[in-house]
């Protein structure tokens, strides 16, 4: 289960990239860009500020209703038949989530293989946890590496070994964020505790295989972790890249499409000058 596959990506590892987006995570990190990535199956996605209430999709299911000349989602009944969003002339409905086969997959993303290659990038699974769907993230990357495809995987981390085992063998760098060091921190940050996730990136490191440091940078939720990071990423080896990533809050309007309230609206975004400082402190990267 899939629900976006981007192409010309140059932020999810070097060069040029197409990045499948795999839905389904373990986190519920509070601010999460990519809500849509949280449950690992279809949903409906509705955008008031397109609706022109044309009514066109009305009439169609019990979801969506006309009432006194105006749409009404009723999302409880929504049974995610498609045909609103088949109708729809704006765009404000939308499915989010698709099962795809890994040689459908595959097709679509080699179709940039020549770019890929010539500018130094490939292909990056993330999500969403690409990991949780293991056996698919095998199987694609086993098709793509038959074409000489450079493989990132971005995850959290919140696997078992196991898992880390199956995939390790096809990926030439992981992209790891790292939340927090304070496990109590990162549980409420998260929803969920660390260990797992300092453990493997230990584990990776161990092995040699290359990785890239991400710190989403929250003010009022982790901003006090900065120097604890750097002195944990100061004991691996085998780390490309630190980042620091800014906190931005462009996805509100895409929890609202969901039907969620947005976990952080009073987080101030960071300034320039605030992420510089930090970086400085952590000798990262933007």
């Amino acid at each position: 289960m899939i629900f976006a596959i981007k192409p010309f990506e140059i932020h999810d590892g070097d060069g040029i990239r197409t990045t499948v987006f795999f839905k389904g995570c373990p986190l519920r990190c509070r601010w999460c860009h990519n809500p849509e990535s949280f449950s690992g199956k279809k949903e409906l996605l509705y955008d008031a500020a397109l609706c022109v209430h044309c009514l066109q999709c009305t009439g169609l299911c019990e979801a969506n209703k006309a009432v006194e000349g105006r749409h009404v989602l009723q999302r409880e009944v929504c049974t995610l038949c498609g045909a609103c969003e088949a109708v729809c002339p704006k765009g404000a409905l939308e499915i989010s989530g698709r099962a795809a086969l890994a040689e459908e997959i595959a097709a679509e993303v080699l179709r940039d293989e020549l770019i890929m290659k010539e500018s130094g990038g490939g292909v990056t699974f993330s999500g969403g946890e690409p990991l949780l769907q293991v056996e698919l993230c095998v199987a694609l990357a086993g098709i793509l590496k038959a074409h000489g495809i450079h493989i990132a995987v971005d995850t959290s981390g919140y696997v078992s070994r196991e898992t880390m085992d199956r995939i390790l063998p096809f990926v030439d760098t992981f992209l790891f964020d790292i939340k927090a060091m304070d496990e109590a921190v990162h549980l409420a940050c998260t929803g969920v505790s660390n260990r797992q996730i300092l453990d493997n990136i230990r584990y990776v490191d161990s092995l040699g295989v290359p990785m890239e440091i991400r710190y989403p940078y929250v003010p009022g939720m982790n901003d006090g972790e900065a120097q604890a990071i750097a002195d944990f990423v100061a004991t691996l080896r085998h780390v490309t890249h630190l980042r620091v990533l800014g906190y931005h809050n462009m996805a509100e309007r895409k929890y609202a499409c969901l039907g969620l309230s947005y976990p952080l609206p009073d987080v101030p975004v960071p300034t320039e000058e605030e992420l510089a400082r930090v970086r400085a402190l952590m000798h990262a990267e933007a």
